[in-house]
Order: C-alpha cells, then sequence, then structure tokens
C-alpha cells in the first residue's frame, strides 16, 4: 500500500511523505503507482518551474520519499500542493484504500 502524509502547521504545507507500493499489479504494469508517480513529479517540476519556493528532497534509488519547505509557501505552491492532494484523494477514491491511504 501507498501511504502519503500531506504535513500543514498554521494551514501552511510544511512537508510531504510518501512510501510503500500499491501492489495492485506486476511491477511496470501497475496503474496506481503509475498516477501515483506522475502526480508527484509534476508537483514538484511544477513547483520548481513556477514559484520561487524552496524545498529539500529525500530522494532514493530514483524514489521521491519525502519534501519539506523550510519556510511558508507562496499560494502559487499552496495552490499546487492542494491539486496534488486533490489529485491522489480521486485516485484513493477510485482504487480503495487498500492499494493508497492519504493522512494529513
Amino acid at each position: 500500500m501507498i501511504q502519503v502524509q500531506f504535513k500543514k502547521e498554521q494551514g501552511q504545507y510544511k512537508s510531504f511523505q510518501i512510501e510503500g507500493h500499491a501492489e495492485y499489479a506486476e511491477e511496470g504494469e501497475d496503474i496506481i503507482c503509475a498516477a501515483v508517480s506522475a502526480l508527484v513529479i509534476n508537483t514538484i517540476n511544477s513547483i520548481e518551474q513556477f514559484t520561487e519556493d524552496t524545498f529539500t528532497c529525500d530522494c532514493q534509488d530514483g524514489m521521491i520519499k519525502s519534501w519539506e519547505f523550510p519556510s511558508d509557501v507562496s499560494e502559487a505552491t499552496a495552490l499546487l500542493m492542494d491539486s496534488l492532494r486533490l489529485g491522489l484523494q480521486n485516485v484513493e477514491k477510485s482504487y480503495g484504500k487498500t492499494y493508497i491511504q492519504i493522512k494529513e
């Protein structure tokens, strides 16, 4: 199962963590893992491209485990993070908590 955790303090995004595998299908054919990866990578790329916000990222073996914002984020980054959360919630709603669980 993929476990996702969004951390906010006083309404501001502070960090995001993700771990696990959906195990919906065999490696290379798992549409849930593919969807989650696309959403997460696109969010990181969008924050880097469209905002001036900084973050640190824990990436290991080609996987993004977590990222943290050292200071308050801009409205644009907050919107991108809200969009990521919405996309992941839709995956969870479509496929169930057996494969992905989101916590805040």
